[in-house]
């Protein structure tokens, strides 16, 4: 039986990695209630397993076959947190961006609920701004 820290550590390599989205039914709940904190305002939403490997290919859409790298990971009972950088290349479009095929890098963080081994909840943050900032640095350099 793996520990709730090596069932995410394996979920960032396998799946979050966008190596092999559709393996989320094995990691992650029928339903996942995802909180996402953008611009200081929470957003919930349900996610399935389907709909995470269609957000991952959506992310490879967008930044290629990025590069994700754990930089923190702390288990405490039922909870893991992770602290990433993601790097990627500018390929698709993003919030109303057009590719600049330069790199772009995201820091992120998540603390996942796992239940019975499979993530049944996660509170995320993304640096967006940084997101959006690169890219306008990108543009400028054309």
């Amino acid at each position: 039986m793996q520990t709730n820290e090596q069932i995410i550590k394996s979920f960032f390599e396998v799946v979050r990695s966008g190596s092999n989205p559709e393996q989320a039914k094995f990691f992650m709940a029928k339903e996942v209630r995802a909180h996402q904190v953008n611009s200081e305002s929470m957003v919930t939403i349900k996610r399935s397993p389907e709909n995470y490997a269609d957000h991952i290919r959506e992310m490879k859409d967008a930044w290629g076959n990025f590069k994700i790298e754990i930089q923190e990971l702390i288990s405490q009972n039922q909870k893991v947190h992770v602290r990433w950088k993601q790097t990627g290349m500018h390929i698709g479009e993003y919030e109303g961006y057009l590719p600049t095929n330069k790199e772009v890098i995201e820091l992120g963080s998540a603390v996942y609920l796992l239940e019975d081994q499979k993530i049944v909840e996660y509170w995320i943050q993304v640096d967006r701004l940084g997101i959006i900032e690169q890219i306008k640095k990108n543009q400028e350099q054309d």
